[in-house]
């Protein structure tokens, strides 16, 4: 089809879907708009108390749920109350006793209006009959059907507003509320909620499943799941003088063989002991119950006594890197964390929303390093954390810690890098900057004296401040409500072998974000001596310009790092001086820490336009072969192939594959080197290869199941499949159907699926782009997983059609799919485009569309700074060909 036509026509079904979707409303209050506005939450905050639900639930292998709710709470101040609810159906209803016949003329299928003439001050019930729906996506509750054995399993997903799909609530986070579950089905399934188990009845082929009324919960927090799981539970002791808790693991049938249930069960355990002591106040919710939750399309879910995992994040289908490993055991920390930061203590309202997710991955850190001291844990968070989250707070969408959020439908964008990746980085800043000890013992302040309720960022300070003797209030302005952050420069004089002038030179990322003005930093520089012990001079930087006084008259330094630790935040470009020594030695560098961070400083120097693609990639080349960091060898590996496939132009890169395709196939094959690095330079081989002899190498490893002495398993033979299709293979379908007869399983479909999704062929591309928002049964998580094929950059001038119709679809987006989702959307189509016209189109739709909602606009901008980066680095350095 010519490309204006089936641009025009692609354009029109989307519109088709976008109408499809919505509903006009013909409510005129404000206070009961589509979503959970800050003005409804305002006026519930000041009428509402002592909220309690007994929810009643039955479910089952239908496409709905039909249940019942009796909320009671204490109204003050009279007038109408608000309950929100999307479900299917609202059936009847009774307040106070009465029947409540006008309850269908009360719901605009957003809100439940209760009216005041039915209310009465103090203690009011109000029951509610209703259904809601069940769906591989799109639900409160998600189905999935395991391949292997045909069974169901249920699971919730609330977060962040979507309770109120699930059942008539308060969807707002500060009115928690003691939640009883009463919940039937099939005979033959296990459930788990929140709260403990406390008895089964079964009658007529059903079972209900009685939990006991659980502690004051957030209702997105509120979960259970049902189905035939397995379970392995045992005693733990987590409190030195409590009594032992109750920690099980529930994991499909299909799957229970494959789960390491004694690992995952102590490390749980080992984290709910730590943290206890650590906060100084005990696990809070009874029983814990982890569950591997199969298609899950999150790492984990916080639930308080029932943390829902990510099943394949948790069960290796061939040997486990380090990093993974290291991986899984983070996502368990984070998660146990939450018990207390989310948990314990809830964010007043989503524009906090960093209290909870920064904390979180910031203590898992602190645990994992404590914990397990030989895994350099904080070096792992920098490399996790520091470059997203740089690479998002560097671009012109860039945010504040702290998000304004005027309604709880827009809760979704706050989530991504600042939250998860800047604040647990700012949280390092804040420890270093008033110690240790200062810092554990706010935080306990924090946690005492709001147990079981909400709290703000001031409140956080505040704490921490009055334990360290001093007021945080303008550290907080800077860090928690501006947006953006500092580049420093390193600025080194020289005279007589001696340092003359050591300068800290501080800037704005984005001064048009930022404003003008330095942020407040203290950290740890670093004089390193080849062959002498380095100097290491504390420095707090106040202002746009920090002299190193300290410095100066010492011996001229190999090179000068002056975020040693990473306890600053801001992108650190090194001096010219310490770039040409690094240039030549970083490899020798010993600390694997300071090498992961100085490596980091080099590419952002590339990411600057600073330093030249091809430069850094000789760099990489010539120190790969003695890299023996697992997780550094796996992020140099990475840099590399971006460094010439991403950064390069075309010329550049098929140049210099030959010889990045014999130093990956050498590190993959040698056996001298961790299972981890050489898994690493074959991941990479496999997602680089294009020219015929490397496609027909992939061919005979898929063929001999092994690849250079590694064994080649489901992940890495899909992987060899799709690279193979993605390339053009003529028998696709073959590969695919064959490897499906090898790989029948729930997994082995979704990466069929993804495997099909690469393939270079308009039609399969137009099919598969309308299939994402029609097919109601296609789970979520098998839509992110095929972004990535469908937008593979060797086949952008295929997908830049999709380019335009997927901003276009952006609202949609937002308000039907999960929280991560429109993140993953945008990343996955704009870095799927290296080339100007690319960036033409998209600054050309940002133009047209100036009433785009901000946070939405935000969220392209953030997206697309890699792409004008890209651009801006290939023309820059266009003239620049690769060097031995």
């Amino acid at each position: 089809m010519p490309l204006r036509l089936f641009r025009a026509s692609h354009v029109t079904a989307v519109a088709a879907i976008l109408s499809a979707s919505s509903v006009a409303s013909q409510v005129p209050s404000a206070l009961t708009v589509p979503g959970v506005s800050s003005e409804l939450a305002q006026r519930r905050r000041t009428q509402i108390r002592g909220v309690t639900y007994d929810l009643a639930l039955t479910v089952g292998t239908a496409d709905s749920a039909s249940g019942t709710v009796r909320v009671s709470f204490d109204r003050r101040g009279g007038g109408d109350v608000i309950l929100d609810f999307r479900g299917t159906a609202v059936v009847e209803g009774a307040v106070n006793g009465a029947p409540w016949r006008s309850i269908g003329g009360a719901w605009n299928r957003h809100h439940l209006t209760v009216p005041a003439a039915m209310l009465r001050d103090g203690r009011n019930t109000v029951v509610v009959r209703f259904t809601t729906p069940v769906a591989s996506a799109g639900a409160a509750i998600i189905r999935t059907k395991d391949a292997s054995d045909s069974s169901t399993y249920l699971y919730t997903l609330l977060v962040p507003s979507d309770a109120n799909l699930l059942f008539p609530c308060f969807d707002q986070p500060d009115l928690k509320a003691r939640v009883a579950l009463r919940l039937t089905t099939p005979g033959a399934w296990r459930a788990l909620g929140n709260g403990a188990l406390t008895r089964a009845d079964t009658a007529a082929g059903a079972v209900t499943h009685h939990f006991a009324r659980t502690p004051p919960l957030s209702t997105y927090l509120i979960a259970f799941a049902a189905g035939p799981w397995t379970v392995q539970t045992r005693a733990e002791q987590i409190a030195p003088k409590g009594a032992p808790v109750p920690v099980s693991l529930y994991v499909r049938a299909s799957r229970a063989k494959e789960a390491e249930a004694d690992t995952l069960l102590a490390m749980n355990a080992r984290a709910l002991r730590w943290l206890g002591e650590y906060f100084g106040v005990s696990y809070a919710f009874g029983k814990f119950d982890a569950l591997l939750a199969p298609a899950f399309p999150f790492g984990g879910m916080e639930h308080p006594g029932a943390v829902f995992y990510n099943e394949e994040s948790f069960i290796y289908r061939e040997r486990p890197t380090t990093s993974q490993l290291l991986g899984r055991q983070a996502t368990t920390y984070h998660e146990v964390a939450h018990q207390w930061f989310g948990d314990y203590v809830t964010m007043r309202w989503f524009d906090d929303l960093w209290l909870k997710e920064g904390f979180a991955t910031f203590m898992a850190a602190r645990l994992q390093a404590t914990l397990d001291p030989q895994s350099n844990a904080w070096k792992t968070f920098y490399l996790r954390n520091k470059p997203v989250a740089y690479g998002t707070d560097a671009t012109a969408g860039t945010t504040p810690v702290w998000q304004a959020l005027a309604n709880l439908d827009q809760a979704k964008s706050n989530y991504g890098p600042i939250v998860y990746s800047k604040a647990p980085s700012m949280l390092r800043q804040l420890e270093y900057l008033v110690g240790e000890r200062a810092f554990q013992r706010g935080v306990q302040q924090f946690l005492r004296q709001h147990a079981y309720g909400n709290a703000t960022w001031q409140a956080l300070l505040a704490s921490i401040g009055k334990a360290a003797g001093r007021d945080l209030t303008p550290w907080g302005r800077q860090w928690m409500l501006r947006p953006g952050m500092p580049i420093v420069e390193q600025q080194l004089d020289v005279v007589d072998g001696k340092i003359a002038r050591l300068r800290l030179v501080q800037r704005p990322a984005q001064p048009s974000r930022s404003g003008t003005g330095a942020w407040p930093l203290k950290v740890q520089l670093r004089l390193h001596y080849a062959n002498a012990q380095p100097v290491q001079l504390p420095v707090e930087l106040r202002g746009d310009t920090t002299e190193v006084r300290a410095a100066v008259g010492r011996a001229a330094p190999a090179f000068v790092y002056a975020n040693e630790g990473d306890y600053g935040y801001a992108i650190m470009l090194p001096d010219s001086a310490s770039v040409r020594w690094l240039e030549q030695h970083v490899a020798e560098v010993s600390d694997d820490f300071l090498r992961a961070m100085l490596w980091g400083s080099l590419w952002d120097m590339v990411r600057e336009a600073q330093l030249e693609p091809v430069r850094y990639a000789r760099m990489i080349i010539r120190a790969l072969p003695r890299e023996q960091d697992e997780q550094l060898a796996a992020t140099l590996v990475g840099r590399l192939v971006s460094s010439v496939n991403r950064y390069s132009d075309p010329a550049v890169c098929a140049s210099m594959l030959p010889d990045i395709e014999a130093l990956l196939l050498a590190g993959a094959a040698d056996d001298t080197r961790s299972y981890g690095i050489r898994k690493a330079h074959l991941d990479s081989y496999i997602g680089l290869a294009q020219r015929p002899q490397s496609l027909a190498q992939l061919r005979t490893w898929l063929t001999g199941d092994s690849a250079l002495g590694l064994p080649v398993r489901a992940p890495t033979r899909w992987a060899l499949v799709t690279r193979l299709i993605s390339r053009a293979a003529p028998d696709a379908d073959s590969l695919i159907a064959a490897e499906l007869r090898r790989d029948a399983t729930t997994e082995g479909q979704r990466q069929a699926f993804v495997a099909a999704a690469a393939k270079p062929d308009s039609a399969i591309k137009a099919a598969l782009f309308t299939r994402w928002f029609r097919d109601a049964a296609l789970n979520e998580e098998w839509v992110t997983s095929s972004l990535r094929s469908f937008h593979d950059p060797e086949q952008q001038r295929l997908s830049r059609p999709y380019l335009v119709a997927a901003l276009e679809t952006l609202p949609w987006i937002q308000q039907n799919r999960r929280i991560f989702f429109l993140g993953s959307w945008l990343g996955a189509t704009l870095n799927g485009q290296t080339e100007r016209a690319a960036l033409t189109l998209v600054d050309n739709w940002l133009a047209a569309h100036q009433a785009l909602a901000p946070d939405l606009r935000q969220k392209v901008l953030q997206a697309r700074d890699d792409l004008e980066r890209t651009v801006r680095i290939r023309e820059r350095f266009a003239g620049v060909r690769p060097t031995p």
